[in-house]
C-alpha cells in the first residue's frame, strides 16, 4: 500500500506554469507506474501523463509538449510541470500509484485543484 499527497495547485493566468507535487508514503522505485490525472467538473477522469518503472512516459495528445512528468526517487516524489496552460486545463489533478501485476491495486491522493483563467 502507498499514500499519495498532491500540492502544488493554484490559481493561473493563461500562459502561465505550475509545478504540481506528489508525494509518495514508500519507495517510487517499488512503484510499477505513477501517473497525473484529472478531473473537471461533469467530465470523466482522464490521463494527463505516466512513467512506468522502466522509465517510459506517456502523455494525453493535448497535453504533450506542454507537460512534463518526472520524478526524484531519493525523495519519493513524483512532479508534473505544467507550462503554457489553458482554461480547458482547469480540473483537480490527482496522483496515482499502480503496484503490482495479476492483480494489480491503484492508488490516489486527494487531488489539488487547478485553475487557469482566460
Amino acid at each position: 500500500q502507498v499514500q499519495l499527497v498532491e500540492s502544488g495547485g493554484a490559481l493561473v493566468q493563461a500562459g502561465g506554469s505550475l509545478r504540481l507535487s506528489c508525494a509518495a508514503s514508500r519507495s517510487i522505485v517499488t512503484i510499477g507506474t505513477m501517473g497525473w490525472y484529472r478531473q473537471a467538473p461533469g467530465k470523466q477522469r482522464e490521463l494527463v501523463a505516466t512513467c512506468s518503472h522502466d522509465g517510459r512516459t506517456n502523455y494525453a495528445d493535448s497535453m504533450k509538449d506542454r507537460f512534463t512528468i518526472s520524478s526524484d526517487n531519493g525523495k519519493n516524489t513524483v512532479y508534473l510541470q505544467m507550462n503554457n496552460l489553458r482554461p480547458e486545463d482547469t480540473a483537480v489533478y490527482y496522483c496515482s500509484a499502480i503496484i503490482g501485476t495479476t492483480p494489480w491495486d491503484q492508488y490516489w491522493g486527494q487531488g489539488t485543484q487547478v485553475t487557469v483563467s482566460s
